[in-house]
């Protein structure tokens, strides 16, 4: 991996990370080794005080990502220490992810159970076996390894989430409304990690944005199948199965109906009796 090809990727990368991390990324070139590499951190914490991804070439077609902790992050582990089960459950999900064929140290914990136990913690991800042409090789490594990795750090740290207000309507224009905030809906790592368990279809309707519009197409939605604000008493919140993809047009339906939405099944069938005839079931 030459620097020309790092440079040309840098903003590529830092779009992926932003969007599915929630936060700002910080990034240089690491030239420090034989081969040159890539460092990845939270612009608002630098390379010191939060987490650090290196990424570099590893073998003839392997990458070697690695992600530790800054010499002063001291804070920032206390914090994540005392991150609740919900966003414990969506990191450990978003590490998990990360394809089977990938080896994944995490100092020598379980995919599934692991924990921050200190700034000694690291994640060690190699992949083998990629493909030939270098330049899709850093984009898949980008994709696939880094971009979950520091989604469930921010999770985990605790960056805010773009909010959906849900407001009544209005008898008249200019009316004051009161809104209800959904915050988790739409929280970027639940869309990342939505998208990569099940794709960018929709499981309602079966409409795959992205084939019809292109690069312009990245605008599926998430949704919680059993809304949380409607539990009687709380339960385990599994992202793993909780969440499942929606075009705009099907999320829009489900919550036409309130307090509860509407199953997929409901809205399939209105949409049966007015003659759809498609669908992903």
């Amino acid at each position: 991996m030459t620097t020309e090809m790092i440079a040309g990727r840098q903003e590529k990368i830092r779009a992926e990370l932003e969007a599915g991390t929630g936060a700002a990324i910080g990034m240089a070139v690491d030239q420090s080794g034989i081969r040159t590499g890539l460092r990845l951190w939270f612009d608002d914490l630098d390379d010191r005080h939060g987490p650090v991804v290196e990424m570099k070439p590893f073998g003839m077609r392997g990458y070697r990502v690695t992600l530790g902790f800054g010499k002063f992050a001291g804070e920032v582990i206390r914090q994540i220490q005392a991150a609740g089960p919900d966003d414990v459950g969506l990191a450990r999900a978003l590490v998990n992810s990360i394809e089977e064929t990938v080896d994944l140290d995490l100092s020598g914990q379980p995919r599934s159970d692991w924990v921050i136990d200190s700034g000694a913690f690291r994640i060690t991800a190699t992949a083998r076996g990629l493909v030939a042409d270098p330049d899709e090789a850093v984009t898949l490594v980008s994709r696939d390894i880094v971009v979950p990795l520091m989604a469930a750090m921010a999770e985990l740290i605790g960056y805010d989430v773009i909010v959906e207000e849900e407001a009544e309507e209005a008898a008249y224009e200019g009316a004051i409304l009161v809104s209800t905030v959904r915050r988790r809906e739409r929280n970027p790592r639940n869309r990342l990690l939505c998208i990569r368990l099940h794709g960018e279809r929709c499981q309602c309707c079966g409409f795959e944005p992205k084939s019809f519009y292109g690069e312009i197409g990245g605008i599926i939605e998430v949704h919680h199948l059993e809304a949380l604000s409607l539990l009687d008493t709380p339960r385990p919140y599994d992202p793993a199965t909780d969440l499942v993809p929606l075009c705009p047009n099907c999320h829009r339906a489900v919550h036409t109906r309130r307090p509860v939405p509407f199953s997929l099944e409901d809205v399939r069938k209105h949409m049966r009796t007015s003659g759809w005839k498609g669908g992903s079931e």
